[in-house]
């Protein structure tokens, strides 16, 4: 096959240990980091659709909204960089947090890295909630950007050391069965809040961001760390009662001798990020480019950030806009379950290509539906009901593909196809591209409404047809593979093959005698 799959176990090992009761529970505490992503993505859109919000801080596009001062065109009734700057600033402040959280997951660890993430968070939402002044809200908004950049560095590398090899996709999908929670959630707080009277409902909004900051701190305080985290700082018998714990059996020598190898290894390597430079590690750093990216352009970013905007946008009233954006976000978790059940046992790719194909069509779907109402002059005129049904149904079955898909596969894969020698440096690589992707992204997508009309799902339908043929073409299967060997699936791999062999690696006569 052009993707190189392998067999359900292509380094030929098993593993003892089984699914344990601490081993979920700590995954799933864990994956709390998700909900302060999630959280922030779904209540940013809502907030921003709420007429109080905006008369309050951004009042220019207040007038074009409420037709004070009206808009030559319903596409461009949002088109302000400062009210998108609100959105976006988080991610640049992401970015910054997620490169020095490389270093700070490598040498405190996985969990202390969580902890930081928390307490930035929670300084975010008390500032947001507060906010008087626009500046207010911007620093607010970066400091729940340096807690998102930390979560999301260190939290699906965690799953993904402590999880056994062959439940670690439905154990990774907990980060983002969180995020779409976080959304979820977000959503229908939006919704009630906007009903509230005194148009202060936008404050309740941003500051409740503080619940799941104060879930992820909790958490964090009691996890353990991981046994390739501790060993990687010579912590090598407080490794193994951990790994002893999180297997279920003291039948552990094996795997402990391939983390003891593997830390060796990445020990020899002084410079990382000069590392993932190199020809051997190309794959590695192709995918951490490559997949965050490719995630951004699905416009699934789109339609969470900015959910109640778009509906708004194509003729939906404010609480329609807001109940729409709920079912939306219900069908964003719902689905992410589908994921969870399957992604062990179909692959990886197999829910990455279906998963491309189905939101190729919906957004195919969508545009040629507002193109035939909207045209080019952006006049709905009055929008029947089951049309806006029909729109709403369309939307639900595109975030459906991307739940299953790219949602969580977009933070599984990268983090289980790093050797430990680069998987911090890697891992920040992965959520900068993101970061990066996510805040141009946020920034102009009011002005590509504004410009590119319907036209802009195309624009990313395109992309959907690029990545899927980029999956099939460059990403092995990982499925069943521990994350120890994972070099073995590139070794496979009929392109990759020739990168990674260059690689040296230490003979088994030294392995056997660690």
């Amino acid at each position: 096959m052009a993707g190189g799959t392998i067999g359900t176990n292509g380094s030929g090992k098993e593993y003892p240990g089984k699914l344990t009761p601490r081993v979920v529970f700590v995954c799933v505490i864990a994956a709390f980091g998700g909900l302060i992503f999630g959280y922030d993505l779904g209540i940013s859109g809502g907030v921003t659709s709420m007429d109080p919000f905006l008369q309050k801080f951004f009042p220019s596009v207040y007038e074009k909204e409420a037709n004070i001062r009206p808009s030559d065109n319903q596409y461009c009734k949002f088109d302000s960089q400062t009210l998108t700057l609100f959105t976006s600033s988080l991610y640049v402040a992401a970015l910054i947090a997620s490169l020095g959280a490389s270093w700070l997951t490598r040498v405190l660890g996985r969990r202390i890295t969580m902890l930081s993430g928390g307490v930035l968070f929670l300084a975010g939402a008390a500032m947001n909630g507060f906010a008087q002044e626009v500046w207010m809200l911007i620093v607010g908004r970066m400091l729940l950007g340096f807690g998102i950049g930390c979560a999301n560095q260190s939290v699906p590398i965690y799953v993904s050391e402590v999880a056994p090899y062959k439940y670690r996709g439905a154990l990774n999908m907990m980060f983002q069965l969180a995020i779409t929670i976080g959304i979820f959630v977000a959503n229908i707080l939006n919704y009630v809040f906007s009903k509230m009277k005194n148009g202060e409902g936008w404050r309740y909004s941003l500051g409740l961001a503080a619940v799941p900051a104060i879930m992820i701190i909790t958490g964090a305080i009691f996890l353990p760390d991981t046994p390739s985290s501790l060993i990687e700082r010579g912590q090598n018998d407080k490794a193994k009662k951990e790994l002893i714990s999180i297997r279920g059996t003291t039948d552990v020598d094996e795997e402990f001798q391939d983390l003891v190898a593997a830390s060796d290894i990445s020990k020899t390597v002084e410079h990382p990020w000069a590392s993932l430079l190199t020809r051997p590690y190309r794959p590695h750093l192709t995918m951490a480019i490559a997949i965050p990216f490719f995630q951004q352009l699905t416009g699934m970013n789109v339609i969470t950030f900015y959910a109640p905007v778009l509906f708004k946008t194509i003729g939906f009233s404010s609480n329609a806009s807001l109940m729409s954006a709920l079912i939306t976000g219900g069908c964003n978790a719902l689905a992410t379950f589908v994921s969870i059940a399957t992604v062990d046992k179909f692959g990886r790719r197999t829910l990455f290509i279906e998963g491309g194909i189905q939101m190729f069509i919906c957004q195919i779907v969508i545009a040629i539906f507002i193109a035939l109402k909207f045209g080019v002059s952006g006049d709905p005129g009055v929008l029947p009901k089951w049309y806006a049904i029909v729109v709403v149904m369309c939307i639900c079955v595109y975030v459906a593909g991307f739940a299953w898909s790219w949602g969580p596969l977009g933070w599984l894969v990268p983090s289980e196809i790093f050797p430990l020698e680069v998987r911090s440096a890697a891992q920040s690589i992965n959520v900068s591209v993101n970061m990066i992707c996510t805040f141009i992204i946020a920034q102009i997508f009011t002005t590509m409404l504004c410009h590119m009309k319907f036209g802009l799902f195309i624009f990313f339908a395109f992309f959907v047809v690029v990545m899927t043929g980029f999956i099939y073409k460059f990403l092995p299967e990982t499925k069943g593979v521990p994350i120890e060997e994972m070099s073995t699936v590139w070794e496979k791999h009929p392109y990759w093959s020739d990168f990674v062999k260059a690689k040296p690696k230490p003979n088994d006569q030294e392995l056997g005698q660690r």
